[in-house]
């Protein structure tokens, strides 16, 4: 089942920020990546998966400033409980590094310098507001005030959460900073840029060339334009001190943007792992590079990673990605990560209540099918799946076959092929031929990163494995006098199943198949040892218990152990546009103002009303928006600009049922007039995510 060539593979997962804790969201990219990586190096490839704490920008140096600590302190102490979270849930990286090295700013500034020398930075004036309490330059994340369209107040410096309109920071009105709570002046700075706007003709041409799954090649079509268009603005690759990074060369003062630095973090990894362990930098990375390199990401930064990122490799000297693998996001119970529901957890509260990480692994990967498609952690399925195919069925066909060997035959199995099988037991061939001849299909299916369909297969096996053993009850053979020979033959077919499903799984469940092979006594299961079956008189060890079965209540204790009162936790806000990079613009945030409660009477003012999305389509020229025709039971339908457009795609939302506020006063844009406003939830851990009525809803019917 091997490959007839040994290939050579470098990948890499997203940076988490140093500046939290990993999370169940967190763990789908990691524990994806790690089986993809360990089912690779079972085909015998040589691989390394590399990764690195993301440590730079405005968040972690507000934030250790706040803990009275350097940043290198803070980012010091992260490192440590990110490396033991990867660690406990078996992601096994060959180097763990951080952005804050000495080979990433060697490296960054090397990329840097040679895109200026071939033209691709320019620098520009541009006003910023400018914090005087804190003498810092704002982010527009740091920046709140009234919004210049609708007037809600308390909104971002880039958008407004309850008209959806986009704007400049500059624009709104009545701003104060969201460090300090100050008024920020305006004022001018130069700002470097990379000539993201020069590069569109590789980028269209490499985002199309199957370096991206056929959902992501689309998006980047969105954001690109179609050919003849450049939708594409320069980068501004810069920020102004005071700033936690490395200062960009020649230029005192100014420093690389954090999402210059982090990508470049792959590299910086892998070149700290070059130089403890004698490895060729250059062979992986030099422009001829014959080698493979991988990037497993979340879909909110494939921007990042498909523009930014392959641009500034292509122009500065280096090899492009082979591929991109964008995933979606994580819910739990079919809902956003929360902390009052108590379902906002973390890798370090899992571990301490349900303890067993592989339950985790196994049920992600049951998930996961190689889209970009959310995946749902569903607490009551996870109890019921990780029980009934890894207690029931899989460990099953051990716990009930493996004690007549040792116990009745010295723990020796007999030969099932060569001519020891019974031919009139014509059975016994089909269920050992069929495992070995799924060996294609389930590695087909794992290299897709398709682990879903992999393991119903799996499953599937398993279920034919315990119907043979059921159908031979091997406890009833083992009373009838001078059945002995049939009773080694039934269970050693059982022991030769069990061991090929092991094969099968050990990507996904390492720590358990460690403590397998030890009780089949054999070295470290291969793909390739698919091809074959134990032989005759082979010694196994004693069985003993391997896994429990996961009782819900510690799921239960688990969730209550996570709920943070309602009152003390940010509310997730309606709006209608998903920013990149979440994880790093959102981890600093000001203090919200005390809840502001209304009456009934308030509330019955908004007429709200389930809508029927007849017809969604782009709109030439709006960066975040679609144009929603929606039914609510009138004559004809609405139209309505939703700042959806970065989550979804158009033709996902056609015959959909949502929610929408119905007398909202219409509003003239530029685009045409809105009647309306589509209602979406969202929060710092991901969205929007539009709401859907449950089956029964009609259009038109009210909200109340």
């Amino acid at each position: 089942m091997s490959s007839s060539t040994t290939r050579k593979i470098l990948v890499t997962s997203a940076l988490p920020y140093a500046n939290g804790s990993i999370h169940l969201g967190h763990l789908v990219e990691y524990i994806q990546t790690d089986i993809w990586v360990r089912f690779q190096k079972m085909q015998g490839h040589t691989v390394h998966y590399v990764c690195a704490d993301d440590t730079h920008g405005t968040p972690i140096m507000l934030r250790a400033e706040k803990e009275g600590i350097t940043p290198e302190a803070l980012i010091e102490a992260v490192h440590k409980e990110h490396s033991q979270d990867f660690a406990d849930f078996l992601v096994q990286f060959d180097n763990y590094h951080s952005t804050n090295s000495i080979e990433n700013k060697e490296l960054a500034s090397g990329i840097y310098k040679a895109l200026k020398a071939g033209g691709k930075i320019a620098t520009k004036t541009i006003e910023q507001f400018f914090d005087p309490v804190k003498n810092m330059f704002l982010p527009d994340r740091f920046i709140k005030g009234e919004c210049p369209k609708c007037h809600a107040k308390d909104q971002y410096g880039d958008s407004c959460e309850v008209c959806g309109a986009t704007y400049n920071p500059t624009e709104l009105i009545n701003p104060f900073s969201a460090v300090s709570g100050a008024a920020p002046v305006r004022k001018e700075t130069e700002h470097y840029f990379f000539k993201l706007s020069e590069c569109s003709d590789f980028l269209r041409e490499w985002t199309r060339s199957g370096t991206l799954q056929a959902e992501a090649a689309n998006k980047m079509t969105e954001w690109l334009g179609e050919v003849g268009e450049n939708k594409l603005s320069d980068w501004d690759i810069s920020r102004d001190a005071p700033y936690f990074g490395f200062e960009i060369p020649d230029a005192p003062g100014k420093y690389f943007y954090v999402w210059l630095d982090a990508p470049i973090g792959y590299m910086a990894s892998f070149k700290n792992l070059c130089e403890r362990q004698g490895l060729n930098f250059d062979e992986y990375w030099a422009k001829d590079s014959k080698t493979e390199l991988y990037h497993f990401i979340g879909k909110d930064i494939l921007y990042f990673h498909a523009l930014f990122w392959p641009a500034t490799l292509e122009y500065s000297g280096y090899r492009t990605p082979t591929s991109v693998f964008a995933h979606g996001f994580l819910t739990v119970n079919g809902e956003k990560m929360s902390k009052s529901r108590g379902t906002f957890i973390t890798a370090r509260s899992y571990l301490d209540h349900i303890k067993n990480p592989e339950y985790l692994r196994y049920y992600y990967a049951a998930k996961l099918n190689g889209s970009m498609e959310d995946i749902d952690l569903n607490l009551e399925d996870f109890v019921a799946r990780v029980n009934s195919d890894l207690v029931g069925k899989y460990i099953n066909i051990a716990s009930r076959t493996a004690g007549f060997i040792t116990k009745q035959f010295d723990g020796k199995l007999c030969g099932v092929v060569n001519g020891d099988l019974s031919r009139e037991d014509s059975h016994l061939d089909v269920i050992t031929q069929e495992l070995i001849q799924s060996a294609d299909e389930i590695k087909r299916l794992y290299e897709m990163r398709d682990y879903a369909k992999a393991l119903r297969k799996v499953m599937e096996l398993t279920d034919h494995v315990n119907f043979y053993i059921a159908d031979k009850k091997p406890w009833e053979i083992a009373k009838q006098v001078g059945q002995d020979g049939n009773l080694r033959m039934v269970c050693s077919v059982a022991i030769n199943c069990f061991r090929l499903l092991t094969i099968y799984l050990k990507p996904v469940l390492p720590r358990l198949v460690t403590q397998i092979e030890s009780m089949l006594n054999v070295q470290p299961l291969l793909w390739s040892d698919a091809n074959t079956l134990l032989s005759d008189g082979h010694e196994i060890n004693e069985y003993s218990h391997l896994i429990t079965r996961v009782e819900l209540k510690a799921i239960e204790a688990m969730t209550e152990a996570n709920k943070e009162n309602l009152q003390a936790t940010p509310v997730p806000q309606v709006h209608s546009e998903q920013r990149h990079a979440v994880h790093q613009q959102n981890e600093v945030k000001a203090e919200l103002p005390e809840v502001e409660y209304i009456s009934i009477d308030d509330f019955t003012k908004v007429d709200l009303r389930i809508a029927k999305i007849v017809n969604a389509e782009y709109v030439e020229g709006a960066e975040k928006l679609l144009r929603v025709s929606l039914d609510i039971g009138e004559d004809k339908p609405r139209q309505v600009f939703a700042g959806i457009k970065s989550a979804y795609d158009p033709e996902s939302l056609t015959g959909r049922l949502t929610v929408m506020v119905a007398n909202l006063a219409p509003r003239k844009m530029k685009f045409g007039m809105s009647e309306g406003m589509v209602l979406a939830a969202s929060d710092e851990r991901g969205g929007p995510f539009i709401l859907s009525p449950d089956s029964g809803a009609m259009a038109g019917m009210k909200v109340k």
